[in-house]
């Protein structure tokens, strides 16, 4: 018996085996993750009628190699029941043979507004093999047609005076009563607010998002948040509680004369459902929408400051004012007043970005208590977000916060904020609808000293996901690398790239050169950058800062002067249209839609900005002459390069040749730019007309600034000599000759260091980077004495500086000047490069920096790719190259190294192609694991 039944055991252990070995045999290679909207995971409120689906593939075998993508199936349904039953009773995409995986149009029934959607795919791999479901994914739409709003727009009563001295209303609060006959299944409230606002359901906060909605031009757009109230809303009275921060609604290019109410407003509605899935053409048990029924009070809340230039201020809490019954059904509405409405006339469009959220708790280094009773606190670090301080006092008692980049100064940029005391003698102030941008905090009013755990900070940003992580032998560049990447989450705040948090808050397209790449080789920003595109499409045809006071009539923004052309013409900002520039500024809508597709491979967005790219370049071209781009606008419209080391002496703003020549080259560079991009579109004619005059104006440029005695160009300076090369000024017989002037300017005028600003080092950067000249570059990053980043390290900085000079008064100490070796970090010393020919990463390069370029010994890099995870780690040892790549299925790498780095393939089957090109080893690598070591 007992043999009988061990030999069934055996019998059966090897039934089971082979069975399971099997289904191995038949497993599909790959399984589908990361699945994607609009760039979005699981967004709500998409006003997109047609969305955009994107996923990627992870390997089921991680010792395999050749995954790919053959075909996919997508489901779609109206409920997860019918999902999970594998019926796409929405759209069945049915099976379609493609290797692609990112921008796959919707193509099912046509989406009803205010609705959730499932969705999930099956991939085939390389055999054939489907491979498992995805995981359940979601998105919820917003509203798609304008004539769905019905809601007004309301706000208090209480209106800004652009007169006086400070901000003088505060921030309302508005709630509704609304009675339900039963516990609803399906409510989403839509929420539009001209300022900052926050939601509240009896009682109850919802959300985590801050400082929402994402900013916008509010002289024709409001954008709406969107929020599933249904698990807080139950049977009987309830409560909605909309509190409105006056913040952006006061902004002075926002106000205009007639249509505009100067004081913070909301639109908001709901359709309230019984059934969590209402069928097509459901009625809804009620609406929920803002009108003159709504009421209205004051907050003990109030914006300090004006929401303007170096006077963005701060908040004052007033704590005799609190009624934390507020938003409930037990508030008392007596001394409430009926909400105003405001004829307010504005496109209504889904937020569709990431909203903004707290990150890195920041804890105080250290308290020191002053003679004069005020008390000095060290967050160790410099931020932009909101701090939290617990304060104790007697009954009125105001205790004054204010906060400093600089450690000898009390307060920069007029910062500060203010809390008044209660009734109960403590309480805490943290921000709501503001947030400061310093190191330090001072704190007067206090009687008793504050604890460390008395007081927290916060950096706020736009909740985008990490894309890289890099590390090296050379401690120098971490923290180059770490202090690039916090400067840049610190200054992402609103759905858009802002100079400095500080001072302006302004999104400048110069500045944008010195980050986008950065950003997009560190971060998941395709969301992010495709909502600032729809903002620079909305400023278009504004005068920039030239300018008269005009009449009503004509005035955008009277405040900063600016008169609506109607033309091409772009302001220097967006959405915010105040502040300087030059060519290279409106420019950004040329250059920042094409690095977008070549690394994310999204058509679309060549096609929604190809309009606006048409009418820039109209614009430049009604401003040449004999083929060269003339002055144009006023004295703050033709920045060429900006913040170079000593420029503030030298005189930024000026009539100089260099900033001719400059700007000359950046209209070609524009120019064949948008040539590549109609060539992508298929519209060979603006491509000819584009390459036609690039051709002619790089002509004159040579002819009119050429200095043939040292192959240069104007004043031979790093920032015109790139931007020379950059655009292809140079005829080929001598591109070669100019590109060692470069090379000479760096490593003997300068001893190696940088000596450019904001526009002239992004374009020096982008310049060296695609040339592959890490040598240059690392002279410039490994520097530790001024003009260099290792200078300001030397100096205490923690983040990166406006300026390369430190004590100049009136610069920011947290600004996008110079964040571009953020970039190289990724596609130079990683070596992980996107290939020109292939945008999307569907094909891209490995190319580790060669020997004695830097002094780095090793690095270790990831870039999580539109395909996947990419890993380079690679290091020498005695000139000896190792190296462990992995590329993510559905792609393919090409690896190149110089002859001396040659390494051993032989144990790779899957290695297609070994060749050279351009002095270059080229491997040919599949989906996999390597790790590559010297013959």
């Amino acid at each position: 018996m007992k043999k009988s039944y061990v030999l069934s055991s055996l019998l059966l252990g090897v039934l089971t085996v082979g069975i399971v070995s099997e289904a191995l045999a038949k497993r599909s290679s790959v399984r589908p993750a990361q699945l994607r909207v609009e760039y979005l995971e699981n967004p709500q409120g998409l006003d997109v009628l047609t969305p955009r689906f994107g996923w990627v593939l992870e390997a089921t075998d991680q010792a395999a190699f050749g995954q790919r993508q053959t075909g996919y199936r997508i489901l779609v349904a109206s409920t997860k029941k019918q999902l999970s039953k594998e019926q796409g009773d929405v759209w069945d995409s049915g099976w379609v043979d493609s290797d692609e995986s990112q921008h796959i149009r919707y193509e099912g029934r046509q989406l009803l507004s205010d609705r959730t959607y499932y969705w999930k795919i099956q991939a085939k791999d390389e055999h054939g093999m489907v491979s498992v479901w995805s995981k359940t994914a979601w998105w919820s739409t917003g509203l798609f047609n304008q004539r769905e709003w019905q809601a007004k727009w309301i706000g208090g009563d209480e209106l800004y005076d652009r007169a006086a001295p400070d901000n003088n209303i505060n921030d309302p609060w508005l709630r509704k009563t609304v009675q339900l006959s039963k516990k609803p299944g399906k409510a989403m409230l839509f929420i539009a607010s001209i300022g900052y606002h926050e939601l509240y359901v009896n009682g109850e906060r919802i959300g985590n998002d801050v400082l929402a909605p994402a900013v916008t031009d509010h002289t024709k757009r409001a954008r709406y948040a969107a929020y599933d109230i249904a698990g807080k809303l139950r049977k009987g009275d309830n409560v909605i509680g909309i509190w409105l921060g006056t913040s952006w609604s006061i902004f002075p290019p926002y106000i205009l004369h007639e249509d505009r109410p100067l004081t913070p407003i909301v639109a908001a509605q709901a359709a309230i459902y019984g059934e969590r899935f209402p069928a097509d053409g459901d009625e809804p048990m009620t609406m929920v929408v803002t009108d003159a029924s709504w009421k209205t009070r004051p907050s003990p809340n109030r914006l300090l400051g004006k929401w303007d230039f170096r006077n963005m201020g701060g908040e004052l809490w007033d704590a005799r004012k609190e009624d934390p019954e507020w938003s409930t059904p037990a508030c008392d509405e007596s001394d409430w007043k009926a909400a105003t409405e405001y004829p307010v006339k504005l496109k209504m469009s889904a937020q569709a970005v990431a909203g903004n959220r707290l990150f890195e708790a920041i804890r105080p280094v250290s308290i020191e208590a002053r003679p004069d009773g005020s008390y000095r606190v060290d967050m160790g670090v410099n931020f932009a977000g909101w701090t939290e301080i617990d304060v104790k006092g007697r009954k009125g008692d105001t205790i004054r916060f204010f906060y400093s980049e600089r450690e000898q100064d009390d307060m920069t940029f007029n910062l500060h904020s203010a809390y008044v005391i209660g009734s109960s003698g403590e309480g805490t102030f943290r921000n709501r609808f503001n947030y400061s941008s310093g190191r330090w905090v001072t704190i007067r009013g206090l009687k008793e000293a504050p604890t460390a755990g008395d007081i927290r900070g916060w950096m706020v940003r736009t909740n985008y996901a990490g894309a890289a992580r890099f590390e090296c032998s050379d401690t120098l560049q971490n923290w180059i690398y770490d202090r690039v990447r916090w400067t840049f989450e610190n200054l992402s705040l609103g759905g858009y790239i802002v100079d400095c948090p500080q001072r302006e808050r302004m999104g400048y397209g110069g500045d944008a050169h010195a980050t986008s790449e950065t950003g997009m080789f560190n971060y998941h920003l395709g969301a992010f950058y495709t909502k600032w595109m729809q903002d620079w499409r909305d400023v278009q045809g504004t005068e920039p800062m030239v300018g008269d006071m005009l009449d009503a009539n004509h005035a955008r923004k009277a405040m900063t002067s600016g008169r609506i052309f109607n033309n091409g013409v772009l302001p220097h900002t967006a959405p915010t249209y105040w502040g300087g520039g030059g060519p290279a500024w409106g420019g950004i809508v040329v250059t920042l839609p094409w690095f977008m597709y070549q690394h994310y491979g999204d058509k679309l967005v060549l096609e929604e900005n190809f309009e606006l790219i048409k009418g820039w370049l109209s614009f430049l071209q009604s401003h040449t002459k004999s083929d060269l781009l003339q002055r144009f606008g006023g004295q703050w419209d033709f920045l060429g390069d900006w913040l170079w080391p000593n420029a503030a002496a030298e005189g930024m703003n000026n009539d100089k040749v260099e900033t001719l020549c400059l700007n000359n080259a950046y209209y070609v560079f524009n120019l064949r730019t948008a040539a590549n991009i109609a060539r992508v579109l298929g519209k060979g004619d603006e491509a000819d007309t584009w390459e036609k005059q690039a051709n002619a104006s790089a002509n004159a440029i040579h002819s009119t600034f050429f200095n043939a005695s040292d192959y240069s160009y104007a004043d031979g300076s790093m920032s015109i000599l790139a931007a020379a090369l950059l655009a292809e000024i140079p005829p080929v017989a001598l591109r070669e000759r100019v590109m060692r002037r470069l090379e000479q300017e760096i490593l003997d005028v300068r001893q190696g260091h940088i000596h450019a600003g904001i526009t002239g080092g992004a374009l020096l950067f982008k310049l060296l980077r695609e040339e592959g000249r890490n040598d240059l570059i690392y002279s410039m990053v490994s520097k530790t004495t001024y003009p260099s980043w290792g200078y300001m390290k030397a100096n205490g900085a923690t983040t990166i500086w406006e300026m390369w000079e430190k004590d100049l008064p009136g610069h920011s100490l947290l600004h996008s000047s110079y964040l571009y070796p953020g970039a190289w970090y990724i596609d130079g010393v990683a070596g992980i490069r996107r290939d020109p020919r292939h945008p999307g990463f569907r094909r891209f390069i490995i190319r580790p920096p060669a020997a004695g370029a830097t002094d780095i010994q090793w690095a270790s890099g990831t870039y999580d790719s539109p395909v996947g995870m990419i890993i380079c780690n690679w290091s020498r040892e005695k000139d000896q190259m190792q190296l462990e790549i992995t590329v993510p299925p559905n792609s393919v790498a090409t690896l190149q190294l110089r002859p001396d780095d040659a390494v051993d393939v032989s144990g790779y089957t899957t290695i297609a192609e070994q060749g050279e090109d351009n002095g270059f080893l080229q491997y040919e690598l599949k989906p996999g694991k390597y790790r590559l070591l010297k013959p």
